[in-house]
């Protein structure tokens, strides 16, 4: 059987989809990539991959090709506050270099991890590669303004799958790949802006159940498009 693998699954999300793909059972083996992988039992293997170090994802994607072909890669890594890093209210606060950290974990980061996986991924049937993405990535939705490096680097991000579907359709005719936006989760990612309990926040366990059926569901005709939890595409 072939592997799947999530980068970020010491995240929110990125946990709760280890644990679907390997309740699920489709896949031999379910990979859990991140910075401080944990024991994992069944069919998941840890291994540590940091994504803004590019040797640290040639050693993951090596670790993760020595248990055979990979059908199916979703990078769930993201940053959009932490030390040194928050969302920008107004172009005064901009700040060069949390912007560049910014850029690395959510745009260049999820590059790196398909210039290393896809390599993994046989040319021939249907795989995917996804990642999460946000609706305030699309610059045609964009109508409140504010947040200039989360905004930036997920825009980047489409950008780099709808790349990468040109790409390998010429290489890996049956590879979809996708943008996700999981809708507010309560993680601690959104923790600082995210409204009360109610409509539209998910626990991690119910986004990815939703990302589950989305990804179920895309086509070849989906290829580098973004869509939201509810499977609605999301304009560029």
């Amino acid at each position: 059987m072939s592997s799947a693998v999530v980068v970020g699954a010491s995240g929110g999300i990125g946990r709760a989809l280890v644990a679907a793909l390997a309740a699920g059972g489709a896949h031999g083996t379910v990979f859990a990539l991140s910075r401080s992988p944990a024991p994992q039992a069944g069919p998941v293997r840890s291994v540590p991959a940091d994504i803004t170090d590019e040797v640290s994802v040639a050693a993951a994607a090596q670790r993760v090709g020595e248990a055979g072909p990979v059908d199916l890669v979703i990078v769930a890594s993201g940053i959009l506050h932490g030390p040194g890093v928050a969302p920008e209210k107004a172009l005064r606060t901009l700040d060069p270099a949390a912007m560049a950290a910014v850029m690395a974990v959510n745009a260049i980061g999820p590059a790196l991890v398909a210039k290393h996986l896809l390599p993994l991924m046989p040319r021939k049937g249907r795989r995917v590669f996804a990642a999460l993405s946000a609706r305030v990535g699309s610059i045609g939705d964009n109508r409140l303004g504010g947040w200039y490096a989360y905004r930036a680097s997920k825009a980047a991000l489409n950008q780099v799958l709808r790349t990468l579907a040109v790409e390998t359709a010429r290489t890996h005719p049956e590879l979809i790949v996708a943008g996700l936006h999981p809708g507010t989760v309560q993680t601690a990612l959104s923790r600082p802006f995210r409204p009360d309990p109610g409509p539209g926040l998910f626990a991690p366990e119910e986004s990815a159940a939703h990302l589950m059926r989305i990804l179920d569901g895309l086509q070849i005709r989906d290829s580098g498009r973004v869509f939201a939890w509810d499977g609605q595409p999301i304009p560029p």
